[in-house]
């Protein structure tokens, strides 16, 4: 699992346990951390790019 999921998956909890005790920090947290796994995948997913297009030059 990829941090970017584990900070998803992470937040998703803690979201939930915030809604759930009426922990508005709590579910604050779980939001942010959401944030930061969806930024982590984008980052990821960039990187996988251009090793990709790097790969395609090198061959070419």
């Amino acid at each position: 699992m990829s941090s970017g999921t584990a900070d998803k998956v992470k937040g998703n909890v803690k979201e939930a346990a915030g809604k759930v005790t009426g922990d508005q920090r709590l579910e604050s947290e779980g939001k942010a951390d959401q944030v930061k796994g969806d930024a982590k995948k984008a980052t990821d997913n960039v990187t996988e790019a251009a090793k990709g297009v790097r790969d395609s030059v090198n061959k070419g």
